[in-house]
């Protein structure tokens, strides 16, 4: 990275900018040698831009003499540069796994000879040449790490810490793995002069400011995945081979065995990568992470597995509807799109159930969150706050938010926690003087004016009822099917959950995952009689293509 940035930072091992190595490495002469057969080689003058910010696919380069500077051209400041890159290294972060926008400029720094990729050619090396894939695919990771932590190349966000859209936008940014800036309104002195110079009305907020001071207010989802360029083209006559709804564990599994095993497949995602899963602040009971992993970072290696393998992303557009009278069969995505597949895995897993309390939907947003991320734990510093439930994902929420709240508060109707969660981590609950487990214990009150400001609960064995200031309640209780979309293409059992492996008369089908619809699958929390865990998820939807690609050889035959 450029000189300047690197001395105004004190030495820190998370950060991947003092990972030179492994952020920026230097390929040998035998590597370049080998990258050669893909590419061109080229002179470049000076000053030549080779991408700039907001082109798709672009190319991807090599610095065989010279170098190439790495451009951020912000909303916030003039252009900076990121890094410069020079002999034997190499251009490109994660979205040259896909056709996405990209998010900085490059430009030769001096007269320069580089080897030229273009796109095809680079995906494919990726595959024939692992050893080099190894090192791109760890560099590329790093880099979009930098990006974020710095927010480079991306948006601010104006907008108050306690706004319902505000913390959505945020979410959205945060779990697509996009760069940003959150301006709070409550607390920034930035934000005053961004609203003043930039016109902004408060009843506009939030707003989302991108690079050439352009606003979005209040964006959708959908809208601000379009002007982001989050949003892939495709074309409307490609029948795939396989669509995956949903791209949680289970569904990110059946999309990288899908595509490393040849099949056309594209995920279609409603939010972002990872499900209910992606909202976990640490996963520790996962294999093979013994110091645990983030249900985002998780998830996050799954997409780019899958899009290594060519799997393609249709991010922010919900399914809403799937007609499935005839083969190929097709799926209506919110805001009118349609996809044509052979086959079609359901996995779009369940949602937390909400509670029965005044005020309820009032405060969802503004107080009442589902999640416990870094983004909500900023919230929460030095406050009382409430987990409702008693299950893995409300203890790892209550022992992440300990390290910054004031003190959490589990609240559960149950015993105790014995028949519902971990071990490990009821174990780390009753050592922490921040966690206080209340039993037998249920919701009956939220008060506050624009967002939440107090809750109360009864203790249903005493009769005793407290209320106590607080702004951020965690809700993670039971499991609602996301299935209202199916329209009554398969079967659902009494909750909602699609019934698979036995027909309406208890005859085993092909495979435990099928439906009785031929060529259409259910895997992970969707799936009637799963088990809500991450890893059987993850085994469902890779175990799942190989019933696929049987029905898709049957198919073929009888054509």
């Amino acid at each position: 990275m450029a000189a300047d940035d690197q001395e105004a930072r004190s030495f820190d091992p998370t950060d991947p900018y003092n990972r030179e190595a492994q952020t920026f490495p230097h390929l040998t002469e035998e590597q370049l040698e080998r990258l050669r057969a893909f590419g061109t080689e080229e002179e470049v003058p000076a000053g030549t831009y080779l991408f700039r910010r907001g082109e798709r696919s672009v190319d991807f380069f090599v610095v065989v003499e010279g170098s190439v500077e790495i451009l951020n051209s912000g909303t916030t400041q003039s252009e900076t540069t990121i890094h410069i890159h020079s002999d034997r290294q190499f251009t490109g972060e994660l979205d040259l796994f896909n056709s996405r926008k990209i998010l900085v400029d490059g430009r030769t720094g001096r007269d320069s000879r580089i080897i030229r990729v273009p796109r095809g050619s680079f995906l494919r090396m990726m595959e024939t040449e692992p050893d080099i894939g190894e090192i791109i695919m760890r560099a590329f990771i790093l880099r979009r790490v930098g990006l974020m932590r710095y927010a480079q190349g991306g948006v601010v966000l104006i907008g108050s810490s306690h706004s319902a859209d505000a913390l959505r936008i945020q979410r959205f940014l945060s779990r697509n793995g996009y760069p940003h800036q959150m301006l709070d309104t409550d607390e920034d002195p930035d934000a005053g002069g961004f609203i003043t110079c930039l016109r902004i009305a408060h009843e506009e907020l939030p707003v989302v400011v991108l690079p050439g001071k352009s606003l979005l207010r209040n964006p959708s989802n959908p809208e601000l995945a379009d002007a982001l360029g989050l949003t892939e083209q495709r074309d409307p006559n490609r029948i795939y081979d396989l669509a995956v709804v949903g791209a949680g564990p289970a569904g990110l599994a059946a999309a990288v065995y899908g595509a490393s095993e040849g099949l056309d497949t594209i995920v279609i995602e409603a939010m972002a990568p990872g499900g209910q899963a992606g909202t976990s602040s640490r996963i520790e009971n996962y294999l093979g992470f013994p110091t645990g992993i983030s249900g985002q970072a998780l998830a996050g290696r799954a997409q780019v597995q899958a899009q290594k393998f060519g799997a393609q992303l249709a991010i922010s557009r919900r399914a809403v509807a799937i007609d499935c009278e005839l083969a190929p069969y097709c799926l209506e995505l919110e805001g009118g799109e349609r996809i044509a597949t052979h086959s079609i895995v359901i996995a779009t897993g369940a949602r937390y159930r909400t509670l029965d309390v005044p005020n309820y939907e009032k405060f969802e947003g503004a107080g009442i969150h589902y999640a416990a991320t870094w983004i909500e734990g900023n919230l929460c510093s030095g406050e009382q706050v409430a987990v409702i439930g008693g299950g893995n994902s409300a203890g790892q929420a209550a022992v992440f938010l300990a390290q910054q709240a004031g003190h959490v508060h589990i609240l559960v109707r149950g015993e105790g926690l014995a028949a519902t969660m971990s071990d490990y981590l009821i174990a780390r609950i009753n050592a922490s003087p921040r966690i206080t487990l209340h039993a037998h214990t249920e919701t009956t009150g939220l008060e506050g004016d624009r967002f939440l400001e107090r809750v109360t609960w009864r203790n249903n064995k005493t009769g005793e009822i407290e209320t106590v200031p607080i702004s951020n309640l965690f809700v993670m209780i039971g499991a609602v099917p996301n299935t209202d979309w199916l329209n009554g293409c398969v079967r659902l059992d009494r909750g909602g959950f699609v019934v698979t492996g036995r027909d309406e008369a208890g005859m085993a089908l092909s495979s435990p995952y099928a439906t009785e619809k031929p060529g259409i699958y259910a895997v992970g929390d969707v799936r009637a009689g799963s088990t809500k865990r991450v890893a059987s998820g993850v085994g469902e939807g890779s175990v799942v293509v190989s019933a696929i690609h049987q029905y898709l050889a049957d198919v073929r035959t009888r054509l």
